[in-house]
């Protein structure tokens, strides 16, 4: 895209790595969030997304001359949804613009009626202003908001208070509390955020005062808790570290580098253990972002296509260690974590003193532990990064990582998590734990989206409507859409497998258990995916659970 002239609050088209131009809006980032080095770059917030980061000016066009344009060559549901949205944002705004400026008319007619009134004599004028004062004095008093003159209103007010009080409304009658959606010009926000994110405080510039809250920012970056971030360091020039005050950390590109393709790639060689649905996809990206990669896996056949890609080949474990800087792994269970790392020609038989190995595989904290303890044993270093997502946000780059242990070992590994996942956080504990956990809400609403949508079928209702409504309300994400879509069509190849998701519902049940604390819902879940296991569902996707319910 060619550069362009651009400004705060403009509507723009924002090209976003591999992803399809997008219609977004400029807008000042948070106060802590710096604008990346290099070249220069807008902070965007995309309509009909919680998406947001810093686009380079000649990824952006104008929204106006270009809408034809990108209309054409996108069809997508998602993507009308967010031209959808644009319209509806300037169709507001320009309601907005047309009462402000007949407000504006009405007031300049009562300045000039009230002018015309106090023209006779300077006696009169002091006797009406007395009236006028001792009526507002009295209104006061009985809770009523009346003014005497346009000019003392502009005087007395706030531009916030303004702004509230210039839709018109009866006269004498108290204005009520109105949630106003509209998307403000101003790129600036209210401190206190409706929704899940309530305690995020949007810090405005110095320069501009607080307006009203843009709905569109109910999201922001890496904000887990309900107080805000703090970035404090860069430990590359594309690379944001920011610190919760719970002690975790957690990684991004500040520029949008991991999905850009423009991260520059370690230098280190890196190993690969394990290419099942979750490792193919982050092999493939950590070749495509220009890593050094040497893989392996039990069945031979699936490096194949790695091998066409670049990457080399190693013949057992203990090689791919011995010759690489980095190795991660990515298996199914602990039994398949613990053999690779201690089975013959294993892991173990390759680490010297230096030799890092990153396990990403979705264990149990035990199993970490005693991983960790026999690679430092040897000189090694250790990293536990077990990720969140599904085979499809793995071929896309989009994991979610958590890390936990060798601090400076999760920095050296910067480039290949950007590479692989949209986010990284370094936990102050056990990653183990913090996955498993993930995985139990996550297997528990797949349950109860089968329950629902059996009931609706056996009581008489639509199956589609149900999903329509569930889309349509506070439950609408992409994976009830995806997993509910799989349910409609009966297409249950894996994109996350039953049976592992199941084991994990396993294993935070026993975490529960450790440490004393019920966990009956996952309990009962993991009842159902255990009975379509019985159904022969084990290597289906995960949504395959709905056949527990009509058998």
């Amino acid at each position: 895209m060619a550069a362009v002239s651009l400004r705060l609050g403009d509507l723009v088209w924002g090209k976003l790595g591999r992803y399809p131009p997008w219609p977004g809006k400029i807008v000042n980032p948070p106060k802590d969030l710096k604008k990346p080095r290099g070249k220069k770059c807008f902070f965007v917030k995309f309509f009909g997304t919680e998406d947001h980061a810093w686009i380079k000016v000649e990824q952006l066009k104008p929204y106006h001359a270009h809408k034809e344009e990108m209309i054409k060559i996108n069809k997508g549901k998602r993507f009308q949804q967010a031209v959808d949205a644009v319209e509806e944002f300037l169709r507001r705004a320009k309601g907005k613009d047309q009462t402000s400026s007949h407000n504006s008319s009405d007031d300049k007619n009562r300045r000039n009626s009230s002018e015309e009134r106090s023209r006779p004599n300077s006696g009169d004028e002091k006797r009406k202003l007395s009236l006028s004062e001792g009526k507002v004095k009295k209104n006061m008093g009985e809770g009523k908001k009346r003014v005497s003159s346009g000019s003392s209103e502009r005087g007395s007010k706030s531009p916030l208070k303004r702004a509230q009080e210039q839709s018109p409304r009866k006269r004498g009658r108290p204005p009520k509390d109105e949630k106003d959606l509209t998307i403000p010009e101003s790129s600036t926000v209210k401190g206190m955020m409706a929704g899940p994110m309530a305690a995020f405080k949007w810090q405005p510039t110095a320069s501009e005062p607080v307006k009203d809250a843009d709905p569109h920012f109910h999201h922001f970056l890496l904000s887990q808790t309900e107080k805000p971030a703090v970035c404090y360091q860069a430990i590359t020039k594309k690379l944001k570290i920011c610190e919760e005050e719970t002690g975790s950390t957690s990684i991004q590109a500040a520029d949008s580098t991991a999905v850009n393709g423009s991260i520059t790639p370690t230098d280190k060689k890196i190993g690969f253990l394990g290419l099942g649905l979750m490792g193919s996809g982050i092999v493939s990206n950590l070749l495509k972002m220009g890593h050094t990669v040497t893989v392996w896996n039990r069945t031979a056949e699936k490096c194949d296509l790695f091998i066409q890609e670049g990457a080399r080949l190693g013949r057992t474990p203990a090689e791919v260690v011995s010759t690489c800087d980095i190795t991660f792994a990515c298996v199914s269970d602990p039994k398949a974590a613990k053999d690779l790392v201690l089975g013959p020609s294993g892991v173990l038989q390759g680490i010297r003193p230096g030799k890092c190995y990153v396990d990403m595989s979705t264990v149990d904290a035990d199993t970490v532990t005693e991983l960790a303890q026999v690679i430092v044993s040897r000189g090694g270093r250790f990293l536990e990064a077990p990720v969140s997502g599904n085979q499809q946000l793995s071929n896309d780059g989009m994991l979610v990582i958590l890390a936990a242990g060798d601090r400076g070992l999760y920095e050296d590994c910067s480039s290949c998590f950007q590479a692989m996942g949209k986010t990284s956080f370094f936990l102050v504990g056990n990653a183990a734990k913090m996955m498993l956990i993930v995985n139990m809400v996550q297997g528990s609403f797949m349950a109860t989206i089968a329950e629902g949508l059996t009931l609706a079928q056996v009581t008489g209702q639509s199956q589609q409507t149900l999903l329509d409504i569930l889309n349509q309300g506070q439950l609408a994400s992409i994976f009830l859409d995806q997993k509910c879509q799989n349910i409609l069509q009966g297409n249950f190849k894996p994109d996350f497998y039953l049976k592992y998701i199941q084991k994990d519902l396993r294993l935070a049940i026993a975490l529960g258990d450790a440490v004393n604390h019920p966990t009956p819902m996952a309990a009962a879940a993991n009842e159902v995916y255990k009975r379509a296991k019985a159904l022969d569902q084990s290597d289906n996707d995960m949504s395959a659970v709905y056949r527990a319910y009509i058998h």
